[in-house]
């Protein structure tokens, strides 16, 4: 699992994943009954960690900051920091375009945090990895390439970290195909125990083929579920209410995976409650499961971020209500 909370595994596990296709928000689409945010700003692409008694976020960048974070000790209270989590960017990334942080906790007890950040060499989007003392930062990377940069693919985003059957760490990510006319796919390979490097080949575990998921597959978290893996994904448009969270599942984590014909997470199916749901992570905190995502304002100006408990159904998240 994905989680340290909800299975114990070498890494304390947590996804960046993001809704981070291109695009320009939509004003025309608005819901009178949105449900509260738990960060009630621009807070997308929410990753999260568990330490100790408390929970860390981390968003998306903001003007003033590379890597937004937040923490709670209760899921309903969140304290945003004024502090940026990845201070400086290594010196292939450039500015502005830092999404969808990852965090996770290694073996030795430091921890890494994966990122999407432009690389200036390919123009792409490609994720990187920093390392720090305490979940808070600051970040430090000193690569001087990224991590994962396929641009015949058109890179690569949203990284998160899972774990095998054996508690083989393994990072997860999609190529950011639908930059440029590719398809998106999921991808999973075995990662070092210090966090840094990668190691074999990446396998390919689903891409975009339903109707409701339009031209791409984003943001993988993958955590274990009694006997299977769970996939959870988003799906479709991030810039308007079309985005949606998609979940598969597979007897092992290499795959092969069956999706869900419905979106586990949508703007009709949570009858306007959440405008485009999607970004989402998931925690084991105080005894219970949390999904945390983000979803458009009324005015579709800003993605908060909620925290919401789950209970499971035919090997399936739900969100209580």
């Amino acid at each position: 699992m994905r989680r340290a909370a909800v299975a114990a595994v070498a890494f304390v596990l947590a996804a960046g994943l993001s809704g981070c296709s291109q695009g320009s928000p939509s004003s025309t689409e608005s819901s009178p009954s949105i449900a509260p945010f738990q960060i009630d700003g621009d807070f997308p692409d929410p990753g999260a960690l568990v330490v100790g008694d408390r929970v860390f976020a981390y968003g998306t960048n903001t003007p003033s900051v590379n890597v937004q974070v937040a923490t709670t000790d209760d899921m309903k209270t969140w304290k945003l920091s004024d502090k940026d989590a990845l201070p400086e960017l290594p010196s292939w990334a450039a500015p502005g375009k830092t999404w969808a942080p990852g965090p996770a906790k290694l073996a030795d007890g430091r921890f890494a945090l994966y990122f999407t950040a432009s690389d200036t060499a390919s123009k792409y989007q490609c994720i990187g990895v920093a390392f720090a003392d305490k979940p808070e930062g600051p970040f430090v990377s000193s690569a001087d390439k990224p991590l994962v940069c396929p641009v015949d693919q058109g890179g690569a985003i949203d990284a998160s970290v899972t774990t095998d059957e054996k508690g083989q760490p393994y990072l997860v990510w999609k190529n950011d195909g639908n930059c440029c006319g590719y398809d998106t796919w999921i991808y999973t390979q075995p990662l070092a125990a210090d966090g840094a490097s990668l190691s074999g080949e990446p396998t390919r575990l689903i891409k975009q083929t339903e109707s409701w998921e339009g031209h791409l597959v984003e943001a993988p978290v993958i955590v274990r579920h009694d006997d299977e893996f769970v996939l959870l994904y988003s799906a479709n448009d991030y810039a308007n209410s079309s985005y949606v969270t998609g979940v598969a599942t597979a007897k092992s984590l290499l795959g092969p995976y069956t999706k869900a014909k419905k979106p586990l997470l949508s703007t009709p199916g949570s009858k306007g409650k959440y405008l485009g749901p999607g970004g989402e992570d998931l925690v084991s905190f105080h005894g219970k499961d949390w999904m945390l995502f983000h979803s458009w304002d009324e005015a579709f100006a800003y993605r908060g971020m909620h925290a919401v408990p789950v209970t499971w159904r035919n090997g399936l998240p739900e969100l209580s209500s």
